[in-house]
């Protein structure tokens, strides 16, 4: 467990707060409004989704690979949400078996794996052929101008938030064999500008190969 990790795992909740008020947390809220069933939260972080989950939810699992924010995420579980499973898990090796949910959220998740395909391809087999993938995620910047800015200080966000705000993110989605359903660019409010550019929606899974 690095200095840093514990760092920005104690640091995170404080550090985004002004971008949950200003508008990231009313964009979790109606992602979120619309999920049932079997669910999967990856990267769950400190939990900031726990809240948003409604009724129609009859499991809920978030992973965590990281141990700071596993703790936190272990509390946040107990205090709001206290049928929740929590697991320490990549999601690029995800512990279910095949078409497990019905629905997994990923929220700020892509931009920060060790392989975004790897993770992607993962979450298209627990999700049940036609389940759904729900998303709010950095992106590259459609600006050439902006998509520039972000190639020159990715370093520093890879450095301090341990995000990649540049990756192409919709595209690895897409290629993965997800149909996309619902699609909105937006901003994300009180963020630096190279780090605003972001897509929330969601994507069916591809349906089972025949035999």
């Amino acid at each position: 467990m690095s200095i840093r990790s514990r760092f920005f795992a104690a640091t995170y909740d404080r550090f985004i707060e002004g971008t949950e008020e200003a508008g990231l947390r009313a964009l979790r809220h109606d992602l979120l409004a619309q999920v049932s069933g079997r669910v999967l939260e990856i990267g769950g972080g400190t939990g900031a989704n726990l809240t948003h989950y409604g009724p129609s939810v009859t499991s809920l699992t978030v992973t965590e690979p990281e141990a700071p924010m596993f703790k936190r995420l272990e509390r946040r579980a107990r205090d709001h949400a206290p049928g929740t499973t929590v697991l320490r898990a990549p999601a690029e090796d995800l512990p279910f078996d095949d078409d497990s949910f019905d629905v997994v959220v990923s929220t700020l998740v892509l931009c920060g794996v060790d392989d975004q395909p790897q993770a992607v391809r993962e979450i298209g087999r627990v999700l049940r052929p036609g389940g759904r993938l729900l998303f709010i995620e950095h992106v590259r910047s459609a600006d050439t101008a902006q998509a520039r800015k972000q190639d020159r200080l990715n370093w520093l966000n890879r450095l301090v938030v341990c995000c990649e705000c540049n990756r192409p993110t919709l595209q690895t989605i897409e290629r993965t064999g997800f149909r996309v359903a619902n699609l909105e660019h937006t901003a994300l409010p009180k963020s630096p500008s190279f780090a605003r550019p972001a897509i929330v929606g969601s994507a069916i899974a591809p349906a089972a190969p025949r035999a």
